[in-house]
């Protein structure tokens, strides 16, 4: 049987990046650690770390068994917590990714109070457009917008927000080009599509009817902040969803075209490992953000 604090050791030395660094963060010894993680070796008869005289790296077999490691630790993390009280205060560090936007709009706005009614639990969010793979790099939620439904996993699953998307214009456009009466209008307008290769807007009416519509390409960008500036300096139609173009559209840098009308939908998705899904402070971080984003203004749509 391994030694379970050998594994937390091993996962302590990966995640700081060196035996020393572990140490210096731990309060212990380098050689105790060298030690422990090299007996760790020797158990399983494999090498672990690829070694240099500045850093290490998991070698292919050590990142499978870091990640069995992690999983392992998040169950005696769960026992531990399922051994305290049902009303014990929720602590400990949850680990968050998710990539720029989401931080920015989702994030941004109610991480600091959800970490002040959260004090003893330490949030650290990880900001990255890549694709961070949740179970290996030992992350305990990762948020992701998409347009498309998500592949199966092991991941758990849990819809945050979905959210429309709306076309917008400058007031200045609007007033020199007039409004589109209809969706097949919008090809004699100046269209700023997000993306290459440029595919037709998919619009939904309120009363369900559907409709395709290609504008003239004007300005192309897949950022929603630079479609967002393209649209108010006055270059043409943007879709956008609503919680980027709201306070342009409130402040009169923006009005919205075909307002009956939506041009698709983006959900974001909350995703957790199974074992750390159940851990008190992890469900406390879901529950506070899932209900701040209920009672936002610009929260989910049903």
């Amino acid at each position: 049987m391994l030694n379970l604090q050998d594994l937390q050791l091993f996962v302590h030395v990966v995640d700081a990046g060196s035996f020393t660094a572990a140490a210096r963060l731990l309060g212990a010894p380098k050689s105790t650690l060298s030690k422990r993680v090299a007996a760790l070796e020797a158990q399983l008869g494999v090498q672990l770390l690829r070694r240099t005289t500045r850093q290490l790296h998991p070698t292919d077999t050590g990142a499978e068994v870091l990640a069995h490691a992690r999983g392992v630790l998040a169950h005696a993390e769960a026992a531990e917590a399922a051994a305290r009280q049902a009303l014990a205060e929720p602590s400990g560090a949850v680990r968050l990714t998710a990539a720029v936007p989401v931080a920015q709009q989702l994030l941004a706005p109610h991480l600091p109070a959800l970490a002040l009614a959260l004090p003893r639990v330490r949030l650290e969010l990880h900001v990255s457009d890549r694709f961070v793979d949740v179970l290996q790099e030992g992350f305990d939620i990762a948020l992701r917008s998409h347009v498309a439904p998500l592949p199966d996993s092991a991941l758990v699953q849990r819809r945050l927000t979905v959210e429309p998307f709306w076309l917008v214009a400058s007031p200045g456009w609007i007033a020199a080009r007039g409004l589109p009466a209809d969706p097949a209008a919008l090809a004699d307008c100046d269209g700023l599509p997000s993306s290459r290769p440029l595919q037709p807007w998919q619009l939904t009416h309120a009363d369900g009817r559907s409709a395709e519509a290609m504008p003239r390409v004007r300005f192309v960008a897949d950022e929603g902040a630079v479609l967002l500036h393209a649209a108010e300096a006055g270059l043409g139609i943007a879709r956008l969803t609503a919680d980027t173009c709201a306070p342009a559209l409130a402040a009169g840098r923006l009005q919205r075209v075909l307002p009956d009308w939506t041009a698709g939908h983006i959900t974001t998705t909350l995703l957790m490992p199974p074992a750390r899904s159940r851990l008190p402070a992890v469900r406390a971080v879901v529950d506070a953000l899932s209900q701040r984003l209920r009672e936002s203004p610009t929260g989910p749509q049903p």
